[in-house]
């Protein structure tokens, strides 16, 4: 049996890849890229000369097959993503879940990822946190914001800077104008920025200053002692 490896690549300063990341592309008998275009560019700055093949979540279900294939017959495959780990928001689970489900090891190497350095950096609570993703682009973002309403833990989103604005004003109504957040946005990049303040606030930054860049939003939970005291308010009508 092979090993399939999941390899986190920078998501902006290419410093940021492990020297263990380094050697296994170099290794593999094959590198999986959801952007071969984008991952020739990592590829030839760090002078690796492997076999880039296409995986993507438009062919990921039909090649995936042929891949364990590979695993089982003993190579050792790498797979990357444009940025940041795969799996989070980008292509890597379903791979990852039919090379388990074949016996085959599947390591995933620690690196990259845009959430974590967020959460740390928004100095928000960040000792219990949940990470969202993408919130919906059209149908069900009403209800999926609605569905975190009760939340108390820090919460993580992806978004475009196309959607920031409407996704900040979709927060502040269901959360409330006041409602602490953090918008962090070209992380590890020349212009990397976080911004801070209630919902409020960063509407009206975002509006007055338009957002570039990979964007990440995280807004903190519902006050525990808040939410206790609707509780009682809500048994004291029942009662």
């Amino acid at each position: 049996m092979g090993i399939l490896y999941i390899v986190p690549t920078p998501i902006g300063n290419l410093e940021d890849i492990t020297l263990r990341a380094l050697r296994i592309l170099k290794e593999a008998d094959m590198i999986l890229a959801e952007d071969t275009r984008t991952s020739g560019i990592l590829m030839k700055h760090f002078g690796i000369q492997n076999h880039l093949v296409s995986h993507h979540k438009f062919n990921e279900h039909g090649t995936a097959a042929g891949i364990v294939e590979r695993l089982k017959a003993g190579q050792t495959i790498a797979l990357i993503s444009d940025a940041g780990t795969p799996g989070i928001s980008d292509p890597g689970f379903y791979l990852a879940r039919e090379a388990a489900r074949e016996g085959i090891t599947v390591q995933c190497l620690p690196g990259p990822t845009a959430f974590v350095p967020a959460v740390v950096a928004s100095g928000l609570p960040c000792d219990r946190f949940c990470f969202e993703g993408f919130i919906p682009q059209k149908k069900g973002r009403q209800s999926f914001v609605e569905s975190l309403k009760e939340e108390s833990r820090t919460m993580i989103f992806y978004e475009s800077p196309y959607r920031l604005v409407k996704s900040l004003q979709l927060f502040a109504s269901v959360f409330g104008n006041d409602r602490q957040a953090c918008v962090c946005r070209e992380l590890s990049k020349l212009h990397e920025e976080s911004v801070r303040g209630t919902l409020e606030s960063l509407i009206l930054h975002f509006t007055e200053t338009e957002p570039r860049g990979e964007i990440v939003i995280v807004v903190a939970g519902r006050e525990k002692e808040r939410c206790v005291r609707t509780e009682n308010r809500n048994i004291n009508k029942v009662s």
